[in-house]
């Protein structure tokens, strides 16, 4: 079970946290924006206040590379470090999470601070890094203790903000239809579904209802990924970051939307798996929509709402190519099968909608 620590009064909970577990020698794994964070004066402090001396570690950047993770655990290493925390987005909590399987010692207590709402990284048993460009999962390293603050997220960018909100509810929606769904992260994924859509303008305006409820929402989200696992949304949507510049989340949502209409055609015909209707009957009624048809509809026409950025589509970027890089371990957990000429198929959509 995590530890959830409240981020009130001034972040005592976390003297206590750090206390408990002994921690004498703080990896702070951070994003070069700490020092706009409310946090950056606790941890400032802690070593006069508690003790416990404090050693940054910056260097990685979004979508992060395995040699930042050796980088990290050798100053986590060298610097005798029992503890370890992550303060930021998903790329920082991923690295921390990485940076702790490489320190080998499963009772260095590992905390993770969200200050976007989107990943639900905090949540996860697993971590994502590139290593020669090439995506690597890995498992096994879910978060000892999470603080959730809405504070955090007050200096957001407005795309950031959209983008993580977007990953927050593929994620609901992807765990919902995953083969590996269960009760439990169905139950996850239907109120992460509702609150990223009820609190969706509040967060957009930075107002402080809609930051909790979207960080809340993200935490859901993440909840039913770690059982269940994302799909072909997912699976489809990494080359779009890398090869037009788009955030995750909004790579994912372009995906998720010509996946979610597939899987709605195919829900209609004999051969689809009764699960699939179901859960995507879950979906629409959490999305408050009558039918399936409607709520992929719904999905479309809140990304238009959104009005994020055309993304840059270059020569190389062809449906044939980006088919060709999708992971087949993330389409097994898509309900029905997507084979290449599918794919294919997808991605001519996705690129006919932002190419023009």
């Amino acid at each position: 079970m995590q530890e959830m620590i409240s981020p009130h009064p001034r972040y005592a909970g976390l003297d206590v946290y750090f206390r408990r577990h002994q921690v004498t020698r703080l990896l702070l794994v951070c994003g070069s924006s700490m020092q706009q964070l409310p946090l950056y004066r606790y941890f400032s402090g802690l070593e006069n206040r508690c003790g416990i001396r404090v050693t940054p570690f910056s260097a990685f950047h979004p979508n992060p590379e395995w040699h930042s993770v050796q980088q990290g655990a050798a100053l986590c290493t060298a610097h005798g470090c029992n503890g370890i925390t992550a303060v930021g987005g998903g790329s920082a909590i991923d690295v921390a999470k990485c940076i702790w399987l490489e320190a080998g010692n499963p009772h260095i207590p590992l905390l993770a601070i969200p200050t976007t709402a989107g990943s639900g990284s905090e949540a996860t048993s697993f971590a994502v890094v590139y290593k020669d460009g090439v995506k690597q999962s890995r498992s096994g390293c879910l978060p000892s203790g999470v603080l959730l603050d809405p504070e955090l997220l007050r200096t957001l960018p407005e795309y950031q903000r959209k983008a993580t909100l977007l990953d927050a509810l593929c994620h609901g929606i992807e765990s919902c239809w995953s083969v590996h769904a269960t009760g439990e992260s169905r139950g996850y994924a239907v109120q992460a579904i509702r609150q990223v859509l009820e609190h969706a303008q509040a967060y957009l305006a930075n107002r402080d209802t809609g930051n909790a409820g979207m960080l809340q929402a993200a935490n859901l989200a993440g909840r039913a990924i770690n059982l269940a696992r994302t799909t072909a949304a997912h699976a489809m949507s990494y080359q779009l970051t890398a090869r037009c510049g788009i955030a995750h989340g909004h790579a994912a949502g372009l995906c998720l939307a010509a996946v979610f209409d597939e899987l709605v055609d195919r829900s209609q015909q004999p051969e689809a798996p009764p699960v699939l209707s179901a859960a995507l009957e879950d979906i629409a009624d959490s999305m408050g929509c009558p039918d399936p048809p409607s709520a992929s509809e719904a999905f479309r026409s809140f990304l238009a709402w959104l009005q994020l950025p055309v993304p840059a589509v270059g020569p190389d970027v062809t449906p044939e190519a980006l088919a060709a890089t999708v992971n087949p371990e993330r389409l097994a957990n898509t309900p029905v099968t997507l084979d290449e000429t599918t794919l294919c198929r997808l991605y001519r959509s996705i690129l006919s909608q932002i190419s023009h």
